[in-house]
Parts: structure tokens; C-alpha cells; sequence
């Protein structure tokens, strides 16, 4: 391991037994259910898997998102307030596929909230779904490779949709109703959000279907729907756009000659700005990746996110 990611672990280590000193002095929320009106407290890890859960819990739960928008949830320090809600917390909801476990935090917090990934109590979202791998295009890679990005995929979203009802009817069986209904009016839009993506990227002739982006969040998408995919950095806590990685995909661009280039949320445009203006390709738009939109726009939440990031490949590369 290297010495800046040791530092960091230990770094991450010491930030949350502090703040978990600070939660048990005072600095907590209510137990569960306490000033919650009887809702089923609710931690998730971050804002995709925060919305899901809102969804599907409704009026029955408290959902308090650790990651706020606008940070990187590979990387995060947890503040005492998030100790102290995930130490409250009826249900805590983490993504997996290495996500949240890069350099311990989320580990290091559940330790601390006396809780155990793998309980009934810390559901996996991403629990029974085939893991793709960053570095390399057969399938084959370690644990420390997995792209953690499946949600991106409407079908993935599925998935996740009922692991976290099947969290919420463990956690409070007595609201099974509400949560099965719940989540079976959220079932019914993913599913149609799958059709969009089927009918709609089937419409992009074969010499057209190359989506370049910044980060390789986008392959399991990808290779549901027949697309290929091109890319500075393999995830956005690596390299922010070496020489070498940006000659590579302006090779790759020159090649294939798409029609349009694309650059997530969250990351700094200027590497793709290199890659327009060596190749003569416009950026078209702007695609989610890592987080949802901010509050109010299209985006602002998981099945807006995917709507709007379906509408802008469509466009982009269809030619619309």
C-alpha cells in the first residue's frame, strides 16, 4: 500500500474516533424513532441510494445522507453527526462494489456505530449484482478494481430498489404494505426508464455508439445496452488526467470519430477541453455519475438523474 494511502487510513481512523467522542458528548441526534413521529431512522452512504430509500420508505422514515453533493464518496471523512445518526440509525444503506470501502471509512463507521456489514441492520444495495472491473474488459480483476457505478444501469436500480425494501420490511415489518407498495410504483418507472434506454440507444447507428466520458463509470450501463465506452481515468480519486491517459483517448477519439464527448458533474472539464480541441469534437453535455443533480433541477433525484442522462447520450450521440 502506499504511504499516502496508509497516512490517509490512519488520518480517517483518528477523524472518527474523535467525532464519535464529540456524538457520545452530545453531539448526537435522536435515538431511533425518537422526535422521528415513530419513522424507521435511515442512514445512507450516499445521495443515489439516500433517494432510493426515501422512495421507498415515504412518510415512514428519516433518511440522513452521509456524503453530501459535491464530494467524492470513494474518499470521505465522517463528521460527528454522521456517527451519531448511524449509531441511531434503524437501517444503515451502503452502495458496495467497493464504493464506499476504498480507504475504510464506511468500515471504520459501522465499527464505530456498533453495527456489522452483513446484518440485517447494514443492507448492501448492490447485494446479488454481477461486478464489472476496472481494468480490464474480459471480467477479470481483484476487489480492489470493482466499479462501484451499477446504479447507472436503470435494471441495476432495480435491484437496489429491493434490497432496500427488504432492508425497510426487516428493519419495521409492520409497514411491509407500505413499503412493498412503494416500491413496486418505483419498479414500474425503472422499468420504463429500461425501455427508454433500449428503444432509444438502439436508435444510434454502430459507428456512432462510442460514449466517452471522463471517468469509466458508465460500463455496466454500457454493456446492458450495447454501447462502448472510451475514458481518461478508470475512477475519479485516480489520476486526474495524466499525459498519457489523455493521449490514449484522443488516439481512441481520432479512431472511432464519434460524434460528441461528454463530461460528468463532478469532475474538472478541462481534461476533456484537451481532448475537444486536439480532435475537433464538441462536448455535447453534461451526464451524472457519481451523485445526483442539486435540488430542483431534473436531476435532483435518482430516476430525473438517469432520465436526463438517456436524453443527453440519445441526443449527443444519435445526432438529435
Amino acid at each position: 500500500m502506499s504511504s499516502w494511502k496508509t497516512k490517509r487510513r490512519k488520518a480517517i481512523a483518528v477523524a472518527i474516533a474523535a467525532a464519535a467522542m464529540l456524538a457520545s458528548a452530545g453531539c448526537g441526534a435522536n435515538g431511533a424513532g425518537g422526535g422521528g413521529g415513530g419513522r424507521v431512522q435511515v442512514v445512507a452512504t450516499f445521495s443515489i441510494v439516500a433517494d432510493i430509500a426515501a422512495a421507498v420508505g415515504g412518510d415512514a422514515v428519516d433518511v440522513h445522507s452521509i456524503v453530501p453533493l459535491g464530494t467524492d464518496p470513494h474518499e470521505y471523512t465522517p463528521l460527528p453527526l454522521d456517527i451519531a445518526k448511524a449509531t441511531d440509525a434503524d437501517l444503515v444503506i451502503w452502495n458496495g462494489l467497493n464504493m464506499e470501502m476504498g480507504d475504510g471509512w464506511f468500515a471504520a463507521l459501522v465499527d464505530i456505530a456498533g453495527k456489522k456489514v452483513g446484518s440485517e441492520r447494514v443492507v448492501e444495495a448492490s447485494a446479488g449484482v454481477g461486478p464489472m472491473y476496472l481494468t480490464s474488459a474480459d471480467g477479470a480483476g481483484t476487489e480492489s478494481d470493482v466499479n462501484p457505478h451499477a446504479f447507472l444501469d436503470p435494471t441495476v436500480g432495480m435491484v437496489y430498489t429491493e434490497n432496500i425494501r427488504d432492508g425497510l420490511i426487516a428493519a419495521d415489518p409492520g409497514r411491509r404494505a407500505i413499503y412493498t407498495a412503494n416500491a413496486d410504483a418505483y419498479l414500474a418507472q425503472l422499468a420504463e426508464l429500461d425501455r427508454r434506454y433500449t428503444e432509444e440507444l438502439a436508435q444510434i447507428p454502430q459507428a456512432r455508439r462510442l460514449l466517452v466520458t471522463s471517468e469509466n463509470a458508465y460500463q455496466y450501463m454500457a454493456a446492458r445496452y450495447g454501447l462502448d465506452t472510451g475514458y481518461i481515468w478508470a475512477i475519479d480519486t485516480d489520476e486526474q488526467g495524466s499525459p498519457a491517459q489523455i493521449n490514449a483517448l484522443i488516439a481512441l477519439v481520432q479512431d472511432r470519430q464519434p460524434p460528441a464527448l461528454f463530461v460528468e458533474s463532478n469532475v474538472d472539464r478541462r481534461p476533456m477541453q484537451t481532448i475537444s480541441g486536439e480532435t475537433g469534437t464538441p462536448i455535447f453535455g453534461t451526464l451524472y455519475s457519481d451523485e445526483l443533480g442539486k435540488s430542483g433541477d431534473g436531476a435532483g433525484h435518482y430516476l430525473g438523474m438517469l432520465a436526463h442522462n438517456i436524453t443527453t447520450i440519445h441526443a449527443g450521440l444519435a445526432g438529435v
